[in-house]
């Protein structure tokens, strides 16, 4: 029997139940406690989910607790997350990881001291539809990618998250709170990138909750909330990525990307599942013959539908890669690229030029059929 790493979680919203939910699918990992700044919350889930409500400082030197799950706010990922490896606990972020490459390389220092490991969400890109896509790729079905585009676009957070003002705060707005999807995405795919550049601006200064409980309330926008940037690969393929929380409807795809031999239509990034279509130089977009990929088989009720949800999956592979001594897919090297490419496209915004990026990554392990139905018990 695979031995199993006990979780701890840190941060009991409204992104704790996914994890509180999902884990119990996947080996290698058993959630056994939950702490929060707020008690309460913690005690709620702890009730919710059979799990131990504990202080952050008890948690923290519980030592049934292995790997502990960040899901703090993302101004709090940096400092929680230290805390968690100076503990001697490895850790697992919700995205971002951090808000600089400075606060990512103490990380990474802190981690490679102690021996421990950090990873980071998301963890979508693991999906069926994405490994499809990652396999028609590998094989040359659209021969070398050389460019694309990538649209996320809506009119914002604050009509349905109760509590919204992180979101346009520094450290949240799309790129930050919805860029890591594409991203890691696209590293999956056709791997690190090496110079952005973008325009940013923002509708309005401030944004009137529409959502329950907080409705009318006025809160402020402190962050870009329009980004239009262009990522130039290693491999020399060029992408161009719109991220917006001012646009109230548009027709674009969410990620297609042109190789000398086709095209390719990938489905959203935020999700596991979906159709991924392509065409060769016939032009006749087609969509792909289903596989078997255990990540695609819709698993949660959701408006749109029944859709295939296997968040934690990410944590799971962390663990078993701890376990068996090999690279997690969701690493701290992927996760710190990303860091690097979605700051450098702000910083681009503000200074008007091109930013040349300081570090790199390799493409995650491929995760087919038989390697995701092993993370599953």
């Amino acid at each position: 029997m695979t031995k199993e790493l006990g979780v701890g979680i840190i941060g009991c919203g409204n992104i704790s139940t996914t994890y509180f939910k999902l884990s119990p699918l996947f080996k290698g990992i058993k959630v056994l406690a939950c702490a929060d700044i707020n008690p309460a919350a913690a005690e709620t889930r702890a009730s919710e989910y059979g799990v131990k409500a504990q202080t952050i400082e008890e948690l923290l030197a519980n030592p049934e607790i292995d790997i502990v799950v960040n899901l703090t706010i993302p101004d709090a990922h940096f400092p929680v997350s230290k805390m968690i490896l100076e503990a001697g606990k490895h850790v697992y972020s919700e995205k971002p990881l951090v808000l600089s490459l400075e606060q990512g390389e103490q990380l990474r220092g802190i981690a490679t001291a102690n021996n421990l490991k950090v990873g980071c969400a998301p963890d979508t890109f693991l999906g069926g539809a994405h490994q499809l896509a990652r396999d028609y790729i590998d094989q040359g079905k659209i021969g070398r990618v050389t460019s694309g585009t990538c649209h996320v676009l809506s009119p914002g957070m604050e009509m349905w998250h109760p509590n919204p003002d992180f979101f346009f705060l520094p450290g949240g707005g799309p790129i930050l709170d919805l860029g890591p999807y594409y991203i890691a995405n696209l590293i999956n795919l056709i791997g690190p990138v090496k110079r952005v550049a973008a325009l940013t601006s923002m509708a309005s200064p401030t944004r009137t909750i529409t959502s329950e409980p907080r409705k009318g309330e006025v809160i402020p926008v402190e962050t870009p909330t329009n980004i239009h940037a262009l990522l130039e690969f290693q491999n020399g393929a060029t992408i161009t990525l719109s991220a917006s929380w001012d646009v109230w409807s548009h027709n674009h795809a969410n990620m297609e990307l042109y190789g000398t031999e086709g095209s390719l239509f990938v489905p959203d990034p935020n999700f596991f599942g979906g159709t991924v279509s392509a065409s060769g130089r016939d032009k006749d977009i087609q969509p792909l013959e289903t596989w078997d990929h255990p990540f695609s088989v819709p698993n949660q009720e959701h408006k749109q539908g029944m859709m295939a949800n296997y968040r934690t999956a990410g944590l799971a592979d962390m663990a078993l890669a701890i376990l068996d001594g090999r690279d997690a897919r969701c690493s701290l090297e992927r996760a710190l690229h990303g860091v690097d490419v979605m700051v450098s496209i702000l910083q681009s915004g503000e200074e008007g030029r091109f930013i040349e990026l300081t570090t790199t990554c390799t493409q995650p392990a491929a995760l087919g059929i038989e390697e995701a139905r092993a993370l599953l018990r």
